[in-house]
């Protein structure tokens, strides 16, 4: 076995390096895995570079295969397609997924890995990791048929959510964002767009995934009575001031947050988190998500990129890490 891999590191908050790594002789029920692609999720990934996770979550924002400890020096990271290089006979020489950082190899358990459907091509599979966090957002919301609905902050996560929401029956889905750039992505997952003044009120349920206060408060305004939004922000140390006057309470609206880490009680009882997986896979089946990956790097490339991705310098959704076929 090639013993020897590379992986991003950080080494301090704002500064990107590439490590050596050793890897562990692969014990019985374990795989050994060469990665093909790593995403960047881009909104929680440039907040854990900034250093912005809040030392109260530290625990809570561990990723699975994280080494080192926040603000650094931390391996962090969590969209990985590889192929199984070695370990049980059912999985060797297959495409999987696996929850790990930003790596060349690296040996985990054959549980930690999921196998990408045939159908679905390796470098659509990084989005595995973001549609599962839609997938549970929508185990959350429970969108019904001829719900209008908004979707504010079209980021990576944002942008999933509509993609999936514009498969459900007489909806009204409008992807708002900022950036009129955004109208491209909107048109390629089947939703209507609109900048924040121009959006559609009335909405039954407005998912927010914006992570700015201003999306949070105009995601309020666009309610109809007794509507719902749905928090998928990651604020990281930020205070957030909302106008709880004015008519929130006479329109009993409601704010819920909703967060990966767990899986849905509407659907714990009967999905676990393979199960969860397993259908974010299914659903990377569709082309259109392809829409969601608007930049690629190499490998190598990746301390040069991650500040300009932190600084908003590189405007990706979805940022794709290639690695060689000798990786």
């Amino acid at each position: 076995m090639n013993s020897s891999a590379r992986a991003f590191w950080l080494g301090s908050p704002g500064r990107g390096e590439i490590r050596d790594e050793s890897l562990a002789e692969p014990g019985a029920g374990e795989v050994v895995v060469r990665t093909l692609y790593s995403g960047v999720s881009r909104g929680t990934e440039t907040l854990v570079f900034r250093g912005g996770v809040p030392v109260s979550q530290y625990g809570a924002m561990r990723a699975p295969f994280q080494e080192g400890d926040f603000p650094g020096p931390v391996k962090y990271g969590y969209l990985n397609v590889g192929v199984v290089e070695s370990g049980p006979p059912e999985l060797a020489g297959r495409t999987v997924f696996c929850l790990y950082p930003h790596q060349t190899r690296y040996v985990v358990p054959a549980s930690a890995v999921t196998v990408v459907p045939e159908r679905v091509p390796a470098g659509r599979a990084v989005l595995a990791g973001t549609v599962e966090t839609a997938v549970n957002a929508l185990w959350d919301a429970a969108p019904l048929v001829g719900d209008r609905i908004a979707v504010v902050g079209g980021g990576m996560v944002g942008c999933s959510v509509a993609a999936l929401l514009a498969r459900f029956p007489g909806v009204r889905v409008q992807l708002v964002d900022a950036d009129p750039a955004r109208a491209a992505v909107s048109e390629a997952l089947g939703v209507g767009f609109a900048t924040p003044g121009d959006a559609l009120d009335g909405c039954d349920l407005v998912v927010h995934a914006s992570a700015t206060e201003q999306g949070l408060a105009r995601s309020l305004e666009l309610l109809t009575a007794e509507g719902t939004v749905l928090e998928l922000s990651w604020y990281g140390d930020r205070t957030v001031s909302l106008p709880l006057g004015e008519a929130f309470h006479s329109r009993r609206l409601v704010i819920r947050s909703s967060q990966v880490g767990t899986v849905s009680p509407a659907r714990r009882g009967n999905r676990g988190y393979a199960d969860r997986l397993a259908l974010a896979l299914d659903l990377l089946a569709d082309p259109a998500l392809d829409a969601l990956i608007t930049g690629e790097c190499a490998f190598e490339e990746l301390p040069e990129v991650m500040p300009r991705l932190a600084s908003g310098a590189i405007p990706a959704l979805c940022h794709r890490v290639r690695y060689g076929t000798g990786a």
